[in-house]
């Protein structure tokens, strides 16, 4: 009863320090590199080579190959990635991996103690970020080992109990049953890195033979692609594609080398005697085999999973969605902020339209096109509330300056492109339908002038949107230049207005109110427009005042 009660206890202990090193570690290693991870991702995917390299990079950060392909189910999902990019680097990943179990067996858990104490004293006594975050990162690092060191030493007494070393033994009879043991487990504590440390401290005690390690690592490779298969539910089929792509290279893999067990387990007793080394081998060669049996026909594998999972035949229902979010991708601010400038970019994309669409309406009192104007305000809408629920959630994340900075940049620009799309949707409407529903025309000199402002207002949104995409601050300054110049033609041609009224021109009399509100409203979207290029000209450093009060807002884990 007393060594049941020491097993339980240390077991779960041991596993609670392990999966919180994981996590702590997975975190600072995020803050350090996150900001370039979406521009590696996106950028050095296009070789399969390339793609396999970083993959196992990106992972060895993570500790943990289901979050790579996670991210990279949202990346998918969000159109930053083509399926067949994505392939190489799962691949990768689940190289990458396997590093945890070579660390294991170098016996890095007998420096954890003094891995821990650095890490505590960076973390607790350095003033800048940047230590901060190495501090976190060996803080978690020597977390993941005592927690190994702790159920090692929980499951040495076990070398002793006939029932569960003939259990652990019995695993090599029964080889299914011992893979699905393993994957269950793996999917449960959704690290295949923590299902293969456990393996390799029991294979230290001596509590499990070769053989039926391996088929308990076979169990944990496949099990670590469950997350990621769960997490694609309700993506676009190209993000499932990913998913599945990880539990067929997995479930191949073993298939593949099932029959063959004996002779792998051999190789490995001939390349080391020590059973910790044994596993350790056993694992990382499985992946690296995986890899090369496998890589050289990427493009035949995606043909497969579009077999496996066609695209949808027929017309479907267009639903009013953002193009870019993923709510899964909020705890990796930096990825998340990506996804988020994208939609960003859609949403300019959007008010430049209806902004370009204007003058149309009013020279061809076009009822028709205004229809279209308004749904794409309606589209706006809820870009716009959709991006500011995804910032305000990433904003509840741990964020560096540059990260905060970025984020209160983006609320701001959201904001601005509302408010253009509520001027035309509210004021803008109005007056033309106003214009057309009492046949109301513009003098030709008021027309002129109309149409001169709108034009210089359309090219004003075109600097801005070019400004954002390329985040070009000399263009942003020249937007702004511009919008200054707006907003003295504007009061020149109110006087120019007024001249003609003063003169008696019958068209201008009938439609002065019209005409002074749409110059007036077409100012007002200038100087929203100058908001957005002042964001971009600064950098969002307009936002740095508020970052302390943010970060004294932030509950430190302790």
């Amino acid at each position: 009863m007393e060594l049941g009660k020491n097993l339980l206890f240390g077991l779960m202990g041991g596993m609670g320090l392990l999966l919180y090193g994981m996590y702590i570690m997975s975190e600072g290693l995020q803050k350090i590199a996150g900001h370039r991870l979406r521009s590696l991702l996106s950028t050095l995917t296009h070789n399969r080579c390339t793609a396999l390299l970083v993959g196992a990079v990106v992972t060895m950060l993570f500790q943990s190959s289901t979050a790579t392909t996670v991210i990279l189910v949202g990346l998918t999902s969000a159109s930053i990635m083509s399926l067949k990019e994505t392939l190489g680097v799962i691949l990768g990943a689940d190289i990458g991996t396997t590093v945890t179990a070579q660390l294991i067996a170098l016996k890095v858990t007998e420096i954890a103690l003094p891995i821990m104490t650095i890490g505590a004293l960076i973390t607790f006594f350095c003033r800048q970020d940047q230590y901060k975050r190495v501090g976190q990162v060996l803080l978690g690092f020597g977390l993941l080992f005592f927690g190994l060191k702790l159920m090692a030493a929980t499951m040495q007494p076990l070398k002793d109990e006939p029932f569960f070393r003939h259990m652990l033994v019995s695993a090599g009879d029964y080889p299914l049953l011992a893979i699905f043991a393993a994957a269950l487990f793996t999917f449960l504590v959704q690290s295949s890195a923590a299902s293969v440390g456990i393996i390799m401290v029991m294979a230290m005690q001596n509590l499990v033979p070769l053989h039926s390690a391996i088929y308990l690592l076979f169990g944990a490779n496949i099990g670590t692609s469950f997350t990621a298969l769960l997490t694609s539910l309700g993506s676009s089929r190209e993000a499932r594609r990913v998913a599945a792509a990880h539990l067929l290279f997995k479930t191949s893999g073993v298939l593949l080398l099932l029959p063959f067990v004996g002779l792998y387990a051999l190789l490995m007793t001939k390349i080391t005697a020590a059973p910790v080394y044994q596993v350790a081998n056993a694992h990382t060669f499985f992946n690296i085999a995986i890899a090369i049996l496998f890589l050289p026909f990427i493009n035949q594998f995606a043909r497969l999973l579009q077999i496996i999972i066609p695209d949808r035949k027929g017309p479907h229902e267009r639903q009013l969605k953002t193009k870019y979010l993923d709510e899964k991708l909020i705890n990796t601010p930096s990825i998340a902020l990506g996804l988020a400038s994208k939609e960003r970019d859609n949403a300019a994309d959007q008010v430049y339209f209806m902004i370009q669409s204007i003058i149309k309406v009013f020279e061809k009192n076009d009822t028709k096109l205004l229809g279209k104007i308004n749904r794409k305000e309606d589209y706006l809408d809820l870009l716009c509330q959709s991006m500011t629920n995804y910032l305000t959630s990433v904003m509840r994340q741990p964020l560096s300056r540059k990260e905060f900075n970025r984020c209160m940049s983006n609320m701001h620009i959201v904001a601005d492109l509302e408010h253009i799309g509520d001027i035309i949707e509210k004021d803008i409407t109005y007056i033309a339908n106003s214009k057309i529903s009492r046949q109301y025309q513009f003098s030709a000199e008021g027309w002129e002038e109309i149409k001169d402002m709108h034009r210089r207002l359309v090219d004003l949104m075109r600097m801005a949107n070019v400004a954002l995409v390329a985040n070009d601050i000399e263009l942003a300054n020249e937007a702004i230049k511009g919008c200054s110049e707006l907003a003295l033609m504007e009061r020149q041609l109110r006087t120019q207005h007024f001249k003609r009224l003063k003169q008696g021109t019958e068209k201008s009399v009938s439609t002065s109110a019209l005409h002074l509100d749409l110059i007036n409203s077409l100012l007002r979207i200038s100087e929203h427009i100058s908001n957005i290029c002042y964001e971009i000209a600064t950098g969002g450093g307009g936002s740095d005042t508020n970052f302390s009060h943010y970060v004294n807002e932030i509950v430190v884990p302790g």
